[in-house]
């Protein structure tokens, strides 16, 4: 993943942390941002694309389950957006429930992970996705 700045959109820090070393461990070293608030994914957009610089190739990991805006809600606005709309997002949260999954779809996520709650599965399944991440090809700008 040459390149690509990860977005992480996370309000757990314990989460964001074991996100990050699971990565690490599996070769993923590309910057990570940790945002930790839906308002705070949109009010990073502003500002990088106030900016005017080179876009830049991003991956955007969502979390659902995040305070001031939900994760549904940030989905849904970076799709419709032009700016972000063809962004890679997957959404890493603790919820399997088949509608919830479905509706993720419907909004435009490009990928949907549960986050297992026992810690050897957790970091397993984090370690998977690092691994998957290592050969994906990632739309630029």
């Amino acid at each position: 993943m040459d390149m690509v700045k990860i977005i992480m959109v996370e309000d757990d820090p314990g989460h964001a942390r074991l996100i990050e070393k699971n990565f690490r461990r599996v070769g993923i070293d590309n910057e990570i941002a940790i945002i930790a608030n839906g308002q705070a994914v949109f009010d990073y957009f502003d500002q990088s694309y106030s900016r005017q610089r080179e876009p830049e190739q991003l991956l955007i990991l969502l979390d659902l389950n995040l305070p001031v805006i939900d994760g549904y809600q940030v989905l849904a606005r970076l799709k419709t957006d032009e700016r972000t709309k063809e962004i890679p997002v997957i959404v890493l949260t603790t919820t399997d429930v088949p509608h919830e999954v479905k509706k993720c779809y419907e909004l435009g996520c490009n990928l949907f992970i549960s986050k297992p709650i026992q810690y050897d599965q957790f970091c397993s399944t984090i370690r998977s996705l690092g691994l998957l991440l290592s050969i994906a090809k990632i739309p630029s700008g």
